[in-house]
């Protein structure tokens, strides 16, 4: 597999985000990298593709600056590159939370090793939330973890405070709070997410470290407490344990991740509709995608990358 996948995140003071947009991005494009980075005050977040060599080169020019000295990043290895693009993006957040004052900097939660996951699980007293959005939880998830049925990040204070009240899953008992363990994909919505919490007053709240990505990189299957796969935000779609390419496709149409069954639904058409979308789009854009799969099917014919037209929601 000659392409490395690198993700990567940081929650770091950069108040100069904005001039690094420009340095960065041309260092991507010289190395060979695509993918997407998001710079913001609080930091940096993204996946970036490509050569080993550029890819390394790219996280050798972020590390030269000393408040990005100890970012870490996650590997995987692909046979064709999951990106089509390369961008380099200004935030208002790394992560849309939506809640001033929450810093992951100050007030995340406790950092729990893959390693010691499943015995933090093993505790009947502990609360797991998967803190990623539903579709992301319906293709997999770890068992006894409650979804709250978000349909994104910044929904999950919302939730979290309805489940505060009397009789939610985070009511106090007995006038304590109780234990909150939460996870996500690769740590990042965890480290606002538990911050939330400490905001909220809770004092027991973990996190899993590294997230979803590393306990499959790292667990050994017949250890594992998870089930399914793991949506990536890549042309992988999923992955299984080892970060091995899953199952699953992309509706091109709504984007929502699509497995053996949605692909056998009437409705589902190549790069046009899903079970998901089919009544939510009109006769005239499901042409638009026709033609755009048709020119997707002649470049693969010629051998050549096709990069498609900009998505609903994506920009």
């Amino acid at each position: 597999m000659p392409f490395l996948t690198a993700a990567l995140y940081k929650f770091v003071a950069l108040p100069d985000y904005r001039d690094l947009q420009a340095p960065l991005l041309a260092h991507c494009e010289a190395s060979g990298v695509k993918g997407t980075l998001l710079l913001a005050e609080e930091g940096i977040n993204g996946t970036i593709a490509g050569p080993e060599a550029g890819v390394r080169a790219v996280l050798a020019w972020l590390r030269s600056d000393a408040r990005l000295a100890a970012l870490e990043h996650k590997e995987a290895w692909a046979d064709s590159l999951p990106f089509y693009r390369m961008k380099v993006r200004l935030k208002r957040e790394i992560v849309t939370l939506g809640v001033p004052g929450v810093s992951p900097t100050r007030m995340a939660g406790e950092y729990v090793k893959p390693a010691d996951w499943n015995a933090l699980l093993a505790d009947p007293d502990v609360v797991l939330v998967d803190t990623r959005n539903d579709y992301e939880v319906a293709i997999g998830t770890f068992d006894g973890a409650v979804n709250p049925a978000t349909a994104s990040f910044s929904e999950l204070p919302g939730w979290v405070d309805r489940e505060m009240a009397d009789g939610g899953l985070l009511a106090e008992k007995n006038g304590k709070k109780p234990r909150v363990a939460m996870f996500c994909t690769g740590g990042i919505r965890c480290e606002k997410s538990t911050a939330l919490m400490r905001d909220r007053g809770f004092d027991e709240v973990y996190h899993l470290e590294g997230g979803i990505l590393k306990y499959l990189e790292t667990v050994a299957p017949e250890a594992s407490t998870w089930n399914g796969e793991c949506f990536v935000f890549d042309e992988r779609v999923s992955v299984g344990h080892g970060l091995k390419p899953g199952n699953f496709t992309l509706c091109r149409s709504c984007r929502d991740p699509l497995g053996e069954d949605d692909r056998k639904s009437p409705l589902y058409e190549l790069g046009v509709s899903c079970a998901h979308c089919h009544g939510r789009t009109t006769e005239e854009q499901k042409e638009g995608y026709r033609e755009r799969q048709r020119q997707v099917e002649l470049a693969a014919a010629r051998d050549e990358a096709h990069i498609g037209v900009r998505q609903p929601g994506t920009s």
